[in-house]
């Protein structure tokens, strides 16, 4: 018997073992609200310290995946968990400002439900109802115009309030020059 292929194997089944645990997660502590109410699930986490009491946050989130599977793109949804947590946690909702900009494949879950079904795709915008709350609590969602060109998107195929940049470089350098910070995940 050669040592590699058994090294291989036993590294293979390390690997499985792993992978099934990290996927075995307790969900359980996770609740939405109290702003999105049905997005942006999130953890109480005791011990954290407190937040300081005028603590404020201006951030960008970096969005290009697309959705899968016909439901709301998770990373779209990171805005909503960053400040259903915040003002979990007690910071003032008027000392958030959230920008999520949006360039890449992901430029389709931001389409009104007709064009999303006219750019063939198949059932409901997973997105849509996401993308809507966002915008009515302020959230700004910002389009990169190089992939709307490159999607054949027009600033008439997008979901009401969703706004167009020139780029999604532009967006993220107009929005630090605002003091957004940009989400590293």
């Amino acid at each position: 018997m050669k040592v590699e292929p058994m090294r291989y194997a036993i590294t293979a089944a390390a690997a499985a073992l792993l992978a099934t645990a990290a996927q075995a997660q307790d969900m359980e502590a996770f609740k939405r609200g109290p702003v999105f109410a049905d997005f942006g699930a999130h953890a109480p986490v005791a011990g954290m310290g407190e937040l300081p009491a005028d603590a404020a946050f201006r951030h960008s989130f970096d969005v290009a995946e697309a959705a899968s599977d016909g439901k709301a793109n998770r990373h779209i949804e990171s805005a909503a968990r960053f400040i259903n947590m915040h003002v979990a946690a007690g910071v003032d909702p008027e000392n958030i400002q959230v920008a999520v900009v949006v360039h890449g494949g992901a430029s389709l879950d931001l389409l009104r439900e007709p064009v999303w079904e006219a750019k063939g795709k198949e059932g409901v915008n997973g997105s849509h109802a996401l993308v809507r709350d966002l915008l009515d609590e302020g959230v700004r969602v910002i389009l990169c115009g190089q992939s709307a060109a490159a999607h054949g998107i027009t600033q008439a195929d997008l979901i009401p309030g969703v706004e167009m940049a020139l780029s999604a470089m532009t967006a993220h350098a107009l929005l630090q020059q605002a003091g957004y910070s940009v989400n590293p995940f």
